[in-house]
This record gives C-alpha cells, structure tokens and sequence, in this order.
C-alpha cells in the first residue's frame, strides 16, 4: 500500500496581531482550504486540530473547536498537542485516518492567539516541569537560549554576526514577496546590526516574533483525489516525529543540563537530524532530491544548523551556504521561500502547516515572484519543547 495522501487543499489566515480569537483565525484558513481544494464542508469526514493552549479552554480541544465553528455536520474530531510540532502532528493524525481507510477528507487546522512578547510558561508552582525550572531557576528565556546556540556556532565552526544577518536578509526579501507574512518588508545587514541587542550576540531582528495566524489543509486520499477530477496532486509521503535517544550531550530546550556531556562522547547524529534522516529514509529520497525546505527559523543562528541537520551540507558548513547564497531564491536548494518565522513570527499551532501550505503552493508552481523554478521535492523542519520535533516530505 502506497503511504502517499493527497493535499487538495491549502488556506491560511495572514499573521500578524489582530487581537482577535484564534477560532476566527482558524475559520477563515479552514475555509480557504476547503474552497482551494473544492470540497463541500460537509463532505469533511474528520477534522485535526492542533491545540491552542494559551487560547483557554476551547483551546484544549481544539478539532471539536473548529468543527463548531463551521458547522456541526457529524464529522469524528482529533485534537493533538505537540509544542511547536503540533501542526505536523496533525498532519500525521490525519495520514493515519485516512490510510486506515476511517475516512476520505481531512481538514487539519492550526490557529493561534499569542500573546505579546516571548513565551512564558503558564502560571503556578511546578517544580517537575522543566520548562518552569529553566525560567524559575535559570531565567532562561528563548531568546537567551537562541543566543547561547548562537555562540555555540561562533565556537565550534567559525560563524559571524554577519552569518547571522544574511539570513534575516534572505528571509526578509522572501517575506516581503508573500501577502500571508506579517512583515513584508526587505532589510539590510546594516539594519539587522543596528537593531537593539536582545540576547548577545543576537539582535532583535535576529529573532522571530510572537503572531496571531492561522493554517490549514484539506488531505484526501489518493483514489478520493482522482475521483475528484485531480490526477497528479501535491502529495505528502512522509512525517516524521520521532523522539531524541540517549545519551544528549548537547543543550535543547526546554532541559538545563545534558544526559551525560562529561562522560560520554556526542552522538553521531543529533536529534533534529534524526528527524530528517527518518523522514528521508520514509519517502525514499536523500537530501540531494530536495527542491526546498521549510525550517523552523527561531533564531537566524538555529536556520543555520536546519541546514546541516538536513543534509543540505556538511557539519560546520551552514554558513557558507548563505554566503554563497545556496539557500536564496535561484540557489541550488532555497529555504524558508515563505520568509520564514522571520517574516511570519510563531503562531505556534498553524506553522508546521503553514510550511506544508508553502511546499504545496511551491510545488503546483503558483509561487509567483518567490517560486522555485521546476520544484518537485519539499521538506519541511520543527522542534518543539518535551522531545517533540517533525519534518514532512512533500513530493508532485
């Protein structure tokens, strides 16, 4: 049995701080979807959605959320939470509904209501939660987190401040091209160095932000999908979420101490690198087949490790594939055409969809003036707190 299923359909709601619910957010990607993909609402047999925790109470639940808000017509609900790699983990529900054969059209669906500023954990005493601890004991935001990754990179191979900015600068002309980011401004790498130091040697133009916005897709099966009249579809071959494996000599939020550093010596592979490579060994490709990639740009510094846990490059060599310009529109293998969560800021829900709305848009070839010319092969990239993390595979 083929793994494939078919996205027939792709929508989104713009990011940026509209002081709205993100039910509303989430409505409006949802049907977007539907109408891209030309399905009837009520022929939806299941809905995932990728749980809004900071949103309250409907957050928690947030498949029957969306499901009401469109109108009950009796469709089975699934909510999931993953972090940062929820909206991969919906995905990965709704592969699994349909390739079980429990339902033809699945509209996954992420929508978020961030509040201002960086995350916090939520309130109370919860001294097991290691995301409490490192604020509480540590104070140890994700800026500073991203800076301390930062001068990890400047250690170990040799990367600038002006690495750093080349991808603000990537991302931002990219961003700047898409009506859905919510900055869609070009800057320089004069401006990134003159933009307020946040967490040395990060600047605040180095570092995402917090955003309102909303992602979904309709997915199909393959048969459903031809019976629909489309015979060649955008098709998602593989999802991967596996967890890390002993021992982790390296630091990934939201822990404050490794397995064992001392003692041990680092792994062959890191985790987020596993995430590709199980990703790549699922769909039956090497990074050498990819057109693209979608990566989880936190920070400026954290797109150039994406590149080396992709397989883009060797280790240590992320640098030189911006300078080069390797991963820019009209390189050999562009990242983050989207402009990024550089462009987008975190909606934490919607943006592994939304990467996978941008490989869907990318490889139909209706990109516009961001399009990579004969895309036919997309890989998408997260990480979430707790051992979560993803990629996802889309192939035309």
């Amino acid at each position: 049995m083929s793994g494939d299923i078919a996205v027939l359909g792709a929508g989104m709601h713009p990011w940026g701080k509209w002081g709205r619910s993100f039910v509303e957010y989430g409505t409006v990607a949802a049907r977007a979807a539907l109408a891209d993909a030309g399905i009837d609402w009520r022929d939806v047999q299941a809905v995932v959605g990728a749980d809004t925790v900071r949103g309250g109470y409907p957050g928690y639940v947030a498949g029957a959320t969306f499901a009401r808000a469109l109108g009950w017509q009796g469709a089975r609900v699934t909510s999931v939470y993953a972090a940062c790699a929820s909206g991969a983990q919906a995905i990965g529900a709704a592969r699994a509904q349909i390739l079980a054969g429990l339902a033809d059209v699945v509209l996954v669906v992420g929508a978020d209501a961030a509040p201002k500023g960086f995350f916090a954990p939520a309130g109370g005493e919860r001294p097991d939660d290691p995301d409490w601890l490192r604020f509480r004991v540590l104070g140890a935001t994700n800026p500073a987190y991203f800076a301390l990754y930062a001068r990890r990179r400047m250690a170990l191979h040799g990367d600038t401040v002006d690495d750093f900015a080349r991808v603000k600068v990537k991302n931002a002309a990219l961003g700047a091209l898409n009506p859905n980011a919510r900055y869609r401004k070009a800057v320089t790498a004069e401006e990134v160095a003159a933009s307020a130091v946040v967490a040395d040697p990060l600047r605040l133009l180095d570092i995402c932000a917090t955003s309102d916005g909303a992602a979904a897709l309709v997915l199909t099966g393959m048969d459903f999908a031809r019976r629909h009249g489309v015979p060649d579809p955008v098709r998602i071959r593989a999802v991967s979420t596996i967890t890390p494996t002993f021992p982790r000599t390296v630091l990934d939020l939201p822990d404050i101490a490794t397995d064992s550093a001392v003692a041990v010596e680092p792994p062959p592979e890191s985790f987020r690198a596993s995430l590709a490579r199980a990703a790549y060994e699922e769909a039956g490709i090497g990074p050498e087949e990819v057109s693209l990639a979608e990566v989880y740009d936190l920070s400026t510094a954290l797109e150039l490790e994406w590149y080396e846990d992709l397989g883009l490059c060797g280790p240590g060599e992320g640098a030189k594939l911006v300078r080069d310009g390797v991963t820019s529109l009209g390189g050999r293998i562009p990242v983050n055409t989207s402009g990024g969560l550089a462009s987008f800021g975190e909606a934490v829900p919607a943006q592994a969809i939304a990467q996978v709305c941008e490989l869907t848009w990318q490889l139909r070839g209706v990109s516009g003036a961001r399009q990579v010319e004969g895309a036919r092969v997309g890989i998408t990239a997260n990480q979430g707190l707790f051992g979560h993390g993803s990629a996802v595979v889309a192939v035309r």
